[in-house]
């Protein structure tokens, strides 16, 4: 038997270590996390029916002194594919950095196309992109990882989200400083025209 093998075996839970992955995440936590941490299946429904511990649904727990978010099913959706892996986006990252009035039908994840062999998850739909998500794509809010204000409505805009909403986040976004004009024309102008004109329109509103 290896040193892993034994090591794994006769690892004690660390509350410590989880508590600090479940602050990166609002509070929230994978049973797979918790596993990783020393948390056997008994303990973790010991903790649970304790009151030490949330069940906020099937896998998903969130320690006690971390406040229930009105996102739930955003941050399940997001850990079951991966925190690693996935992003939220599209309308669900307009959503989140409150920019549009859009109410998303369901929780919108990219991950790279290399990743297209995932596992469906309820209630949410995945997008695969060739266009690396670099970290100035990407932006923390309630501990959710979601595409920048200016990515998201790029991606939105191409995927289709109603021209109103699409220029209602541009104006949003640059009025309150968190884009620039050049940065979203020049997003705007790689993903064609349609996208280009809506970006456009959106400009024409925002503050000089």
């Amino acid at each position: 038997m290896g040193d892993a093998t034994i090591n794994r075996m006769v690892m004690k839970p660390d509350r410590s270590r989880l508590f600090d992955i479940a602050a990166t995440q609002g509070g929230y936590f994978t049973s797979e996390q918790a596993k990783e941490c020393g948390f056997s299946r008994a303990l973790l429904s010991h903790h649970a029916k304790s009151g030490g511990f949330i069940r906020a649904r099937r896998g998903l727990y969130r320690f006690r002194e971390y406040p229930q978010s009105s996102r739930e099913h955003v941050l399940a959706a997001w850990l079951s594919l991966g925190k690693d892996t996935a992003v939220v986006s599209h309308e669900s990252a307009l959503d989140i950095l409150d920019l549009s009035d859009v109410v998303p039908g369901f929780v919108h994840l990219t991950v790279p196309r290399s990743k297209r062999n995932l596992p469906s998850i309820p209630g949410a739909k995945i997008h695969t992109s060739s266009r690396p998500i670099g970290r100035e794509d990407k932006t923390v809010r309630d501990g959710i990882v979601v595409t920048s204000p200016t990515r998201s409505i790029l991606d939105a805009a191409e995927s289709g989200t109603s021209p109103e909403q699409i220029e209602m986040a541009v104006v949003e976004a640059v009025n309150r400083g968190l884009t620039t004009r050049k940065r979203l024309r020049r997003g705007a102008d790689e993903r064609g025209k349609r996208v280009a004109d809506l970006v456009s329109r959106g400009l024409a509103e925002t503050r000089a």
